[in-house]
């Protein structure tokens, strides 16, 4: 299990290595361009098949307790360690890494995005992949921040080099915006380190803050808090975010949306909750307010490009829509409690399966229509999906409906639990308020519903198509492929939570009860 891990890990930096290399004369293909898209395929999905067997072989009878751990000291000076392990927290979302990671390689084998050599692509793919795993398994606070970082440069690259109009804009916004906040969580990382004279993530945690006066940990949280708000991202902090979607080539705004922000509040979760819990006490109603916030502007902001006459990208609007999901997520980790962080956990795996198949189906309307312009796909009579391209529309459909938080699909229990979080938060937060705060976020539910019905509506629906119009292709062999597990774990996790909760809760419970041990 130790070496399943690091094989996790480190495999796909690996991989990105051999991917620069020359391919073998036998194993070319056709060209070799083919052969470093299905090196890229052949890495993640090996990372992938570890990842599935990591999951057999964690022990679920003790989620709460870390598994296959390595300990290994790096820096002896400052007392920074290698240290690896999963639990029921970070296993979801390592998996959910592995999974995106395998499906958008398979997709860009058959539609490499337009742009540079394929070597460069599938080299930054798998750096991008290894440091979010490694994010999701480091159990040391310095580790925690390089592989933190490490998935900013790759991301610029792939935004910066195969995006489309806007890319070199959108990808300087990305990165200055989270370098601007890392530089300030390190130093909330590097406070905590030297107060408590250790890095290690599993003590600082069963120390539970008490090796921290409450002022240290207010900073603390503060400096880490706003780094880990703008990966989120959280309103007013989300400005890059649009852009970077907006420009992202379909394969990028998967990995954005579906991994990259996870690492923001999973952040929170791992480190903030447990580490300083006095000084979270102090921010969580202004952090929950910032998620509700978020919320009713990102529904409204959706509905504005909705509308037609408006020039709305669809792309643009599901980026928008992030926002609001993870002020969702944001909200339940507010509340402090059991139930909400739960429920912010659970809504972390749903917003990833959701929006990730949300982008895939957009970038397959945008490559099919030359546009994803909301106003030109309607037309005088819609796009009408449904009677042009039926399985393409009914999965957009779908999509849709499980992003507005349908019962049965993935995306009712995480926003229900963290409503649920914030009608009973934790002790010496104010009900009354967090009460407010679960109306509004209540309300924000109703506009989800309205944009995301009003874009079926304009995209699925409409008149036949046109005698004498050029047919669009359906859903093709490598598109049912890459989005049929996102359809069935979005199905499974709706209709059978306790496969996810059932990992979180004891892990959430220790860990607010007194850390990791």
């Amino acid at each position: 299990m130790q070496f399943l891990l690091a094989l996790i890990v480190a495999g796909p930096l690996l991989g990105a290595a051999a991917a620069l290399l020359p391919a073998p004369p036998g194993l070319k293909g056709k060209s070799p361009d083919q052969a470093v898209l299905r090196h890229g395929v052949t890495v993640t999905g090996v990372v992938l098949l570890a990842a599935i067997v990591l999951v057999l072989g964690f022990d679920h009878d003790q989620p709460s307790r870390m598994q296959a751990t390595t300990d290994i000291s790096w820096i002896r000076a400052l007392d920074v360690r290698i240290h690896l392990g999963v639990d029921g927290i970070s296993l979801p979302l390592l998996v959910l890494t592995a999974l995106l990671s395998f499906l958008c390689a398979l997709y860009s084998y058959f539609k490499m995005p337009a742009g540079p050599s394929p070597k460069a692509f599938v080299a930054l793919l798998l750096v991008l992949e290894s440091g979010t795993l490694a994010t999701f398994a480091v159990l040391d606070l310095v580790l925690f921040f390089l592989a933190f970082e490490t998935v900013l440069i790759p991301m610029y690259f792939l935004i910066a080099r195969w995006g489309g109009e806007g890319r070199r804009a959108a990808a300087w916004k990305f990165i200055l915006y989270t370098l601007l906040g890392s530089v300030v969580m390190l130093l909330g990382l590097l406070l905590i380190g030297v107060k408590a004279g250790t890095f290690d993530m599993v003590a600082l945690a069963t120390d539970n803050g008490r090796g921290l006066t409450t002022s240290v940990q207010v900073i603390a949280v503060l400096a880490i808090g706003i780094g880990l708000a703008v990966k989120t991202p959280m309103w007013p902090l989300h400005s890059w975010l649009p852009d970077a979607h907006t420009a992202a080539p379909t394969v990028g705004s998967v990995l954005l949306a579906g991994v990259l922000l996870k690492m923001g509040t999973y952040g929170f979760v791992r480190i903030v909750l447990p580490i300083a819990p006095d000084g979270m006490r102090t921010f969580a109603p202004y952090l929950a307010a910032f998620a509700v916030a978020g919320i009713i502007y990102g529904s409204l902001a959706c509905l504005a490009l909705a509308r037609s006459g408006n020039k709305g990208d669809l792309k643009r609007l599901i980026a928008y829509s992030s926002v609001g999901h993870m002020g969702f997520v944001l909200l339940g980790i507010a509340t402090m409690t059991p139930t909400g962080v739960n429920g912010a956990l659970f809504a972390n795996v749903a917003h990833g399966l959701v929006t990730g198949l949300l982008f895939f189906l957009v970038g397959a309307v945008k490559d099919r229509y030359g546009t994803a312009d909301l106003d030109t796909l309607a037309g005088a009579t819609g796009a009408a999906l449904y009677g042009r391209a039926p399985r393409l529309g009914a999965l957009l459909a779908f999509a849709a409906v499980a992003s507005l938080g349908l019962p049965g699909l993935a995306g009712f229990w995480g926003e229900m639990l963290a409503l649920f979080g914030a009608f009973e938060p934790a002790a010496g937060l104010s009900r009354p308020a967090f009460l407010t705060f679960m109306a509004i976020g209540a309300f924000g539910t109703l506009l989800t519903a309205a944009y995301l019905l009003l874009v079926v509506r304009r995209v699925c629906m409409g008149g036949p198509r046109p005698a004498g119009e050029t047919p669009i292709a359906d859903v093709q062999g490598y598109e049912f492929a890459a989005w049929t597990p996102l359809v069935a774990l979005t199905v499974l996790a709706g209709l059978w939570p306790a496969v996810l909760l059932g990992l979180t809760d004891p892990a959430v419970q220790k860990l607010l009860a007194g850390g990791i041990r």
